[in-house]
């Protein structure tokens, strides 16, 4: 592993028993603090992507946003937020789905995106795959095609590639 990855691991911070017992939250806000390491981070998940064929960003709040946003800005493509229940002021698709330590719920507007328009998906951390998953299906919902994830970190003792198995992942850290 280079040097410099090692680098932005120190920026970010275990947070055992969060948020619930058995859980370690990998808290990204040390990182986030430190203008240079951020964007070392986008940079480096900018490189892992660039040659990917797609169209548009989809990402999911909130801690996704902050690498999600930047890197369409960056890359000159769509963003698209994946939002809580009741934050979107448009007609949604909605999808329920389990987490590791319960049940979440996601919305995205029925516009947001087009039929057969190529995806990637963008989050901070990639944990088992579910938040994933449920994203893909919202895109399919509205007729778009995910052809990836992206991510600063993936927690590979979670498997997320098995849930994932048919899709491209980049991840900068491997935990």
């Amino acid at each position: 592993m280079p040097k410099e990855i090692d680098e932005i691991k120190k920026f970010i911070r275990d947070i055992p028993d969060f948020p619930e017992k058995g859980v370690i939250f990998k808290d990204i806000t040390p990182l986030l603090k430190n203008p240079k390491i951020f964007r070392f981070s986008l940079d480096k998940i900018s490189d892992l992507i660039d040659k990917w064929d797609f169209d548009c960003i989809v990402s999911p709040e909130s801690r996704g946003f902050i690498f999600a946003a930047p890197l369409a800005y960056k890359m000159e493509k769509e963003f698209v937020p994946i939002r809580k229940p009741g934050k979107l002021p448009y007609k949604t698709y909605s999808i329920s789905y389990e987490l590791e330590y319960g049940r979440a719920t996601l919305e995205m507007h029925v516009d947001a995106i087009d039929k057969g328009e190529k995806v990637i998906i963008v989050d901070d951390v990639l944990a088992t795959g579910g938040t994933t998953e449920a994203i893909r299906k919202l895109v399919e919902q509205a007729g778009g095609i995910v052809v990836g994830v992206a991510c600063l970190a993936e927690l590979t003792y979670l498997n997320p590639r098995q849930t994932l198995k048919d899709l491209e992942i980049a991840s900068v850290i491997k935990y």
